[in-house]
């Protein structure tokens, strides 16, 4: 798989992460090569810390670990869709989702 395309405007890939059975958007995170590259290979969620400058695999520490279904890239592949099964909360919180802070409803 050619992994260059998603890197052509810089080295971090945003990533969205969804609950596959529910659709619910999980949390954003960023990969880079590198990150993408574990994530295809072990089947796991892998992102780039752009706090800590390093790699993580999502659940290491927590046990919280996201099994990935099925990644997909936007149509000017500059963005990852990644499809997950989720142990636990996805968000560092204690929430499932990262997304629970409501701006406004309409």
């Amino acid at each position: 798989m050619e992994l260059d395309k998603y890197f052509k405007k810089g080295e971090l890939i945003p990533a969205i992460v969804q609950e596959n059975s529910t659709g619910e958007v999980l949390m954003l995170a960023y990969m880079n090569k590198e990150s993408l590259k574990k994530t295809l290979e072990t089947g796991y969620t892998w992102f780039y810390s752009r706090s800590r400058q390093e790699l993580w695999n999502k659940g290491a520490t927590s046990g919280h670990f996201q099994k990935v279904v099925s990644i997909f890239g936007d149509c000017d592949d500059d963005t990852l869709l990644v499809r997950v099964i989720q142990t636990g909360a996805a968000c560092h919180t204690g929430n499932h989702s990262c997304f629970f802070n409501e701006v406004k409803t309409f």
